[in-house]
């Protein structure tokens, strides 16, 4: 294989790495709340900048990451007690809860210029060189990228299939009336759906921050990758997010090969559509099971 090419390729699993987490928190709020969020990626960007705030108060960058997740899982809480929680008890379309949603992106948007500037801006991380591997130069922080995201999506894969939280949400997710009926305590699911979600996302949009500067806007370009990456995998299926994320990631990486980088998300997204042709329902079955 050409090394650039290769190098391409490895640089797309990192990318698709960081998509995948958040469109895993993407289709878990859609396959239990039937919520597409478009807030989804100006909460990554709201994760890298608390990263950020952190760690400019000489907190270490992993300890920060994690102080960054739980503060954004704060405004996700915060959000779903005065925003999502009376829409849904108001029956809300689903219309209206994508322009609120819309609101609610520029909302955190519009705050985040609002304190902390429109300006680029970077964690407090010391200079690593890129490893050498097979010919193919590997920076050092995309494969601590790659790792956090196979911890993560592994730690997920073990709360879905193995605890009783887990086998709650899938129950909900496959119908949530039936649910209701056999005891499931609802908001005690969706609670806890947010919270992991929120997680998740907090991450990619830290890990972002990671391999490139930390800027308003940097969720809102991932919008379309994200909701692309759940509709190819499957929407609600969050193994099939993972799936299509890596596919939408490796596509855009690789298609600057031939074509210029202003082209590479739509290539990635001409492959969305020439699978869905294919396989209408994604490459999964649309469930969280």
């Amino acid at each position: 294989m050409d090394p650039q090419l290769a190098q391409l390729f490895v640089n797309g699993i990192a990318v698709g790495s960081i998509i995948a987490l958040g469109a895993v928190g993407l289709t878990l709020t859609y396959g239990i709340l039937r919520l597409s969020n478009f807030a989804h990626g100006d909460f990554m960007t709201l994760g890298a900048y608390l990263t950020l705030l952190v760690n400019a108060a000489g907190v270490n960058i992993w300890l920060a990451m994690l102080v960054g997740a739980a503060m954004t899982v704060a405004g996700v809480l915060f959000s779903e007690k005065v925003i999502w929680s009376p829409m849904r008890a108001q029956r809300a379309s689903s219309t209206t809860l994508i322009i609120i949603s819309i609101g609610l992106a520029l909302f955190i948007r519009n705050g985040i210029i609002l304190i902390w500037g429109g300006n680029n801006q970077r964690y407090n991380l010391p200079v690593a060189e890129a490893l050498s591997i097979a010919g193919i130069r590997i920076p050092l922080y995309n494969l601590i990228v790659v790792f956090l995201a196979v911890i993560a999506i592994a730690a997920l894969h073990y709360l879905l299939q193995n605890t009783r939280i887990g086998k709650a949400m899938r129950a909900v997710a496959d119908d949530i009336d039936l649910a209701r009926v056999t005891g499931i305590n609802v908001d005690w699911v969706i609670l806890w759906t947010w919270v992991i979600a929120g997680c998740l996302t907090a991450l990619g949009g830290s890990m972002l921050g990671l391999v490139q500067a930390v800027r308003p806007n940097m969720g809102w370009f991932l919008i379309l990758p994200l909701f692309a990456s759940v509709i190819l995998g499957g929407i609600g299926n969050p193994y099939g997010a993972i799936a299509g994320a890596l596919v939408i990631g490796i596509v855009q990486e690789v298609s600057t090969y031939w074509l210029p980088t202003e082209y590479k998300l739509g290539v990635a997204l001409l492959v969305m559509v020439l699978v869905l042709l294919i396989r209408p329902q994604g490459l999964f079955r649309g469930t969280l099971s």
